[in-house]
Formats: C-alpha cells, sequence, structure tokens
C-alpha cells in the first residue's frame, strides 16, 4: 500500500510542476547535448518508470527506446536524472572492455548502499581508485585465490551431503514432492559462511547467519525507495526506514562477535597464525586514506565486506533452481547429464571430476544465458571528473550506465533459436564452444558481468553451482509434479528470481535402476 501512495503522490507532484520544471530541463539541455539520444523530457512520467523498473517492466520500455533511438540511448527517470542504456553487444564490449577505465566507477551511492556498505568501503560500491584496488586485490588474491579454493572442499562436500539428505527428508515427508530453495539456500550459505568466518564456525553461529542473511536478501530491494530524496521517502516509509536501520543493528550484533573472535585467534597465534577466512584476510588488510596514510577496517566495514560476500548465495541459488526447472521439464537432457555424472561418480560427486563433464558445463552455461540474475549489470559511470566518450558520446561523471545483458545472452545473431533450452550450443561444434564467459574477447553473454568490475566470485560460484546440479542430479530423478507444470515466470528481488519456487517430483536414483 505505502508504494502505492509513494508514486501517485510522486505523479501528482511532477505532473504539478512539470512546467516549472520545463524552463529548467531546456537550460539543462544545452549542457547535456552530447549525451545519447532520447526522450528530451519525461517529467510527468519519471514515476511511471520507476515504478515499472521495479515490476521488471523496464525491459519493455528499454526494447522501446532502443528501436526508436538505437543501440545507445538516454532515459530520463526525472528531470535532472538522465540514465544511459547500451544494449549492443559490441558497444558493451568497447566500454567495458577495451575502454574498461573509462567507465569503471560507480553512480552516486544512494542512502541504503552508503548503510549497508558502511559508506561505500566495499566492493560492489567503492569509488574506482586505491580503496577500490585494494579491497578487491584482497579478495581474488586471498579468499577467492585458486590456492585458497581446496581449503574448502570439506565444507562443501558436508553441503551436498546435507542437500542431499533435506531433500530425502522433504520427498518423504510430502510424498515425494519437494520445494528445494530453501535447502539450496541451506547448502550455499554453509559454504560462504565457512569461507567468511573459518572452518571452526559452529552449527549455531552457521543457523545465524544463515537467518539473518536470508531475512536481509528479501527485504533488501525495497529500500531502494530511498535511493530517491531520502528526506521525503524516510517520512513515507517511515516503517521500512526502521526496518533498514534495524537490519543493520542485526548484522552487527551478529557479525561482530564472529569478527573478533577471528581477530582474538590472529593475536593468540602471533607470527605463526595461518589464514583461514576471509575476515583473518580483512583483519590484517590496510587499506588507503586520501591523506597518503592508511588504517586498519573497522568491525563496521568488515561487516559491510562480509554481507557482499555472503550476498552471492543469492545469485548461485537462483542459477541453481533455474538450472534444475529447466531440467525436471526436460527429461531427456536430465537422462544425457545423468549418464555423464555416473561415468564418473560411482559414489559421491567427485568436484575434482567436474572439468570433465562437459555437458554439465554446458548446462549450466544453456542456465546462465536462459535466465541470468540480473537483466542489467550493475550501473557503470565514468571515472573521469570530466566524464567519458562512449561511442561517440560524451557522459558525464555521475550519470549511471547500464548494459542489458539479459537481452544480449538473447541475441540472435548469436544464438539461434534464443528462447529454447539447449545445452548442446556449448559443446562442441555448437555457436558456444568457444565461448569466453568474461567477455575479455568478445562479448556473448556476460551473466557476471564484464570489465574491472565483473563479479570476482565467478568461480567459486561456478564450482558450487555445477557441484551441487551434478550432486542432485546424481542423486534423485527429478519430473513435473503431476498436475503442477513448472511456473517460469520471474520477478526482482535482489536478483531475478523464480515467482513461484520450484516444486518437483523425486525419486532416488536407486530406487529406479
Amino acid at each position: 500500500m505505502e508504494d502505492w501512495v509513494y508514486y501517485s503522490l510522486s505523479i501528482s507532484l511532477c505532473l504539478t510542476l512539470s512546467l516549472v520544471f520545463s524552463s529548467r530541463c531546456k537550460a539543462k539541455a544545452a549542457g547535456s547535448s552530447f549525451l545519447p539520444p532520447g526522450p528530451t523530457s519525461l517529467t510527468a512520467f519519471g514515476p511511471l518508470l520507476l515504478l515499472a523498473w521495479t515490476s521488471v517492466n523496464i525491459e519493455s520500455v528499454v526494447r522501446v527506446a532502443r528501436s526508436w533511438y538505437g543501440p545507445v540511448f538516454t532515459l530520463y527517470l526525472l528531470p535532472s536524472f538522465p540514465v544511459v542504456f547500451v544494449a549492443d553487444r559490441a558497444v558493451a564490449h568497447r566500454v567495458l572492455v577495451q575502454r574498461g577505465a573509462a567507465f569503471a566507477d560507480r553512480p552516486p551511492a544512494n542512502f541504503a548502499t552508503r548503510i549497508f556498505s558502511s559508506d561505500q568501503h566495499n566492493i560492489t560500491s567503492a569509488a574506482y581508485g586505491p580503496l577500490w584496488r585494494a579491497l578487491r586485490q584482497n579478495l581474488t588474491g586471498r579468499a577467492l585465490h585458486p590456492s585458497s579454493i581446496p581449503r574448502y572442499a570439506a565444507a562443501r562436500r558436508r553441503a551436498a551431503s546435507g542437500l542431499v539428505d533435506g531433500i530425502a527428508r522433504q520427498m518423504r515427508s510430502q510424498g515425494g514432492v519437494v520445494v528445494i530453495e530453501g535447502l539450496l539456500h541451506d547448502a550455499v550459505f554453509h559454504v560462504l559462511a565457512c569461507m567468511c568466518f573459518g572452518q571452526g564456525l559452529n552449527a549455531a553461529a552457521i543457523a545465524a547467519v544463515t537467518s539473518l542473511q536470508r531475512e536481509f536478501l528479501k527485504v533488501v530491494v525495497g529500500f531502494q525507495v530511498f535511493g530517491s530524496n531520502p528526506k521525503v521517502t524516510k517520512l513515507l516509509f517511515w516503517r521500512r526506514y526502521r526496518t533498514m536501520l534495524s537490519m543493520r543493528r542485526r548484522q552487527e550484533e551478529v557479525f561482530i562477535p564472529l569478527i573478533r573472535a577471528c581477530r582474538a585467534r590472529c593475536n593468540t597465534s602471533g607470527k605463526s597464525f595461518e589464514m583461514d577466512c576471509y575476515v583473518d584476510s580483512l583483519i590484517g588488510l590496510r587499506i588507503p586514506e586520501q591523506d597518503g596514510s592508511s588504517r586498519h577496517l573497522t568491525d563496521g566495514e568488515i561487516v559491510a565486506l562480509c554481507t557482499e560476500l555472503l550476498s552471492g548465495d543469492d545469485s548461485t541459488v537462483n542459477v541453481l533452481q533455474w538450472a534444475m526447472a529447466n531440467l525436471v521439464t526436460r527429461p531427456e537432457i536430465q537422462a544425457k547429464l545423468r549418464d555423464e555424472i555416473h561415468n564418473f561418480a560411482d559414489g559421491q560427486v567427485v568436484e575434482e571430476h567436474l572439468p570433465q563433464m562437459p555437458y554439465l558445463r554446458a548446462v549450466v552455461l544453456e542456465s546462465l544465458r536462459r535466465h541470468p540474475p540480473s537483466r542489467f549489470i550493475l550501473p557503470h559511470a565514468a571515472a573521469g571528473e570530466n566524464g567519458a566518450v562512449l561511442d561517440g558520446f560524451t557522459v558525464p561523471k555521475e550519470v549511471a550506465v547500464n548494459f542489458t545483458l539479459g537481452d544480449m545472452a538473447m541475441d540472435r545473431k548469436v544464438w539461434p533459436d534464443p528462447t529454447r533450452f539447449r545445452p548442446e550450443r556449448f559443446l562442441a561444434g555448437g555457436e558456444g564452444e568457444d565461448l569466453d564467459l568474461t567477455g575479455s574477447k568478445e562479448i556473448k553473454m556476460i551473466p557476471f558481468g564484464a570489465g574491472r568490475r565483473m563479479c570476482p566470485g565467478i568461480d567459486i560460484s561456478l564450482l558450487h553451482v555445477n557441484l551441487l546440479v551434478a550432486t542432485m542430479v546424481r542423486a534423485f530423478q527429478w519430473s513435473e509434479v503431476p498436475g503442477e507444470p513448472v511456473d517460469f515466470t520471474d520477478t526482482l528481488e535482489l536478483t531475478m528470481v523464480m515467482k513461484h519456487p520450484l516444486r518437483a517430483k523425486v525419486v532416488p536414483c536407486h530406487a529406479t535402476s
């Protein structure tokens, strides 16, 4: 109800002030004339576009705009709030990869982002510069370095085993029908919590972290309303504002004792200390200050970085659920995948065998192509004070630049019959055989982004998805619940999720052999 109050008030206000703003918009036009083409003013309709954005209908608006203005265009969500959209693979490659440094910044952070990132002290929101480099290099060079991945193999085995046990329990108690979304979250969170806080994390602590983070992921998208005029929206959405502050306090209450336990272990071990988790690396990290000095991270800043790492659960779980939904509705693909897995996995799936399973890789990649975690990459912005040139247009520093990765992955010039789920695309002879998922050579699909701001967790996320898909297909035969066809409708939460979580009929594989 409060959403519609907000949008109604916003629309009324903008309609009333449209004449007042019109002269201002014309005056601004001279200063923004080098932006890509687009409607010159959407003063009265900006709130409708904001509403469309929250309901995923922004894609329709973007497609219409592209048909009118070409692959690079500007939309005004408010009179002084232009947003640039790039809807072309070649242009995206030039901007993100070939001229990656020029657009490696982020637009100004909104109010909610500043709270949960401890004033932009995480990798996602930090401005392009020394702080961002220090934080990203620490993550990729320590916790996510290839040499560190085997350290968490035991946690992954426990997660996979726990997932199978959970599915089996649901199957027995619900007449063979399972809803796997919650079980997937539990499995992935278990691994990420151990990566974040250490292998010694007990079951109660993992449960507390998991419960809090799942609640955070459910409500965080609602805090986007504070991105527009927080002084007003805090009054209109005062309950949501209190929820946001309460969530941040609870994160600190749960995470800071775990952080301090890691710090105590580090201090006790002295020179013999060996890094066991992400927090260990953050405790020793020194970040640069503007005056040239450096300092250690505060507990609050470490909380923000832990939240960021744990939030990777959401996209991983959604890829898993979409992959299983497609396997449920395509038994011939499921059978082919199971045959490949059985060639290696007489007992449990062993992650060392995963690179030798090309069809598994193809199923996962096709799931990412058809159901990317988001329709758009996180917004970029020009890094230079004077802006940057984008395909011949000048984009000012603080203007957000969005890339339509969802449409790029459905480009018929690259992907014939793009709406069809066909893993064979990624096998020898297929159009995706030589796919570079990072987009370094060419952008065909970039579910993890591309360039300097590409998701640093790409490898660990793919490992988790491949391992858990193989585990579930190895252990159970999956089919639709009689009379309940799988609903592939998606909706926007933190990422693009199944509007109705997957319900499936499962039978243990040994019962069908």
